[in-house]
């Protein structure tokens, strides 16, 4: 079949977004793995098909790379709310977008960033340890906003090499639906800098979950307060906290090119 897709990004964690409001596209593991292929497809970290949704403006239906089905993705649901704004709303500003982890309003704002309120996150859940524990050599916290994720505070990013450590934590015993991992370094009092590998799809140029409960930690952690920034390889998003305590995530998408492609 022949499939119309917009590749889009944010802070270069890429995807092919995918409109099928009419339901007809059904993809398969495989057919997701070839679309993600940096040689051989399109090349991303992930699929996401917009798809129609009662009580929203759409559903967000995630894949992994690898073919896995995710709760949820910070950068792909700007990413989605820009498509909306783009080819159905242009001037639209607010967005009511359904995921796996419930749904999420996005606002958008004069300077071309979207905020989401991502809601609150967890420090227990069934998916890792409700405790710090060793492993690697890192101290790791766990924290779920909607997806899991174990982070360390480290004194060093180039010591600690995320490309050997991310796949023994995220396949190791103590986490049964295996887990993402971010490597977290103070750059200035209100400023992080944040490295993240991501179950099903390997290390990513940003994650938007992942700030989220890097923030989250921090408040707890540390009592930090306003907004604060967090430089991923990709860029900046900029984490701060609502009246009501949930953790509002702001920053760019961008569309790429749209094409056709052919999926056996």
């Amino acid at each position: 079949m022949n499939i119309e897709f917009t590749k889009m990004h944010g802070l270069g964690n890429d995807f092919v977004v995918i409109d099928n409001m009419n339901g007809r596209i059904v993809l398969t593991p495989l057919q997701v793995v070839f679309l993600c292929d940096r040689h051989k497809g399109i090349g991303a970290d992930g699929v996401i098909l917009i798809e129609s949704k009662d009580g929203a403006d759409c559903f967000m239906n995630y894949i992994n790379a690898d073919g896995s089905l995710a709760q949820m993705c910070g950068n792909g649901v700007r990413c989605t709310a820009k498509f909306l704004k783009d080819n159905f709303s242009k001037d639209k500003k607010d967005f009511n977008i359904a995921t796996r982890s419930g749904n999420k309003h996005i606002t958008y704002f004069k300077d071309e960033t979207f905020g989401v309120n991502m809601g609150k996150a967890s420090f227990e859940s069934n998916d890792f340890p409700n405790e710090i524990i060793n492993l690697c050599g890192l101290d790791l916290n766990f924290v779920s906003v909607g997806n899991p994720f174990a982070i360390s505070i480290v004194d060093s990013l180039e010591e600690n090499n995320i490309e050997v450590l991310g796949p023994l934590i995220e396949n190791d015993k103590n986490f049964p639906n295996r887990i993402n991992l971010e490597l977290v370094k103070e750059k200035l009092p209100n400023e992080f800098v944040v490295r993240v590998w991501e179950r099903g799809c390997g290390e990513t140029l940003a994650c938007g979950t992942g700030a989220c409960a890097v923030y989250a930690l921090l408040r707890k952690l540390k009592n930090i307060s306003g907004e604060i920034t967090i430089h991923f390889k990709g860029g900046k998003l900029f984490m701060s906290e609502n009246e009501e305590g949930d953790i509002i995530m702001r920053g760019g998408a961008k569309s790429v090119y749209t094409g056709m492609i052919y999926v056996e």
